[in-house]
């Protein structure tokens, strides 16, 4: 990492604070198995029965995943990503449903509160998806979809919206990957910046909800 050695005091809640940190800051990305307690006890200097309880702790909240026999991964990288990703499991159809529900309040909201800003930095994460769908980068088009409807959904400035969205990107990353070969870019999502960027709010909404529409009409029943 290296991690901090944590101070006497509080040392479960220290440590579970030292483990989250490595998972927001990236050093540990989700699917990525964690150091084993050995490494972690040594790291820290703290005993073995505070590190399980913390790694506990985490599993409990859904970042981090006990695997017996394997080791311990990264499942999501926040409590409300790790809650939502339990609620949605592993159904398609159930994440694309809470994808629906926050993009079209999100391209709403954003429709009538973008600045400037939000539309330029909208045309240039649109540019680039555009450009990985051609070059037909699963991996790539995924991440640059999700930051497009991301940043469409923190356009809104409604920070709640924001923060559960984004509680949900690994999830939306995943659904993208999974679906983008189907016919979906009839909804074009040049039109959809068009209308946040006009301030048009029932034609952003009308057309975030068709795009997933089409993915769940296409999805088996």
């Amino acid at each position: 990492m290296p991690l901090s050695t944590a101070r006497r005091t509080g040392l479960v809640d220290q440590v579970i604070d030292q483990l989250r940190q490595s998972v927001v800051d990236g050093e540990w990305p989700v699917g990525r198995r964690i150091p084993n307690e050995t490494v972690l006890v040594e790291s820290l200097g703290v005993g073995r029965n505070t590190v399980r309880e913390a790694v506990r702790a985490l599993a409990h909240a859904g970042i981090l995943e006990v695997r017996q026999g394997d080791g311990t991964y990264v499942r999501a990288t926040s409590e409300v990503s790790g809650a939502l990703r339990r609620l949605c499991g592993a159904e398609l159809r159930e994440v694309l449903e809470v994808r629906r529900g926050l993009e079209v309040e999100g391209a709403r909201l954003a429709a009538a509160r973008r600045s400037d800003a939000d539309v330029a930095e909208l045309r240039e994460l649109l540019a680039r998806r555009d450009a990985c769908l051609t070059a037909g980068d699963t991996d790539d088009f995924a991440r640059a979809d999700t930051a497009f409807h991301l940043a469409v959904v923190r356009s809104s400035h409604n920070a709640t919206l924001t923060e559960l969205y984004r509680g949900l990107v690994e999830a939306v990353t995943a659904s993208v990957a999974t679906t983008h070969e189907a016919p979906v870019e009839i909804v074009d999502h040049g039109a959809l910046l068009d209308h946040i960027a006009a301030g048009d709010v029932e034609g952003a909404a009308r057309l975030a909800g068709e795009l997933l529409d089409r993915i769940l009409d296409g999805l088996p029943s």
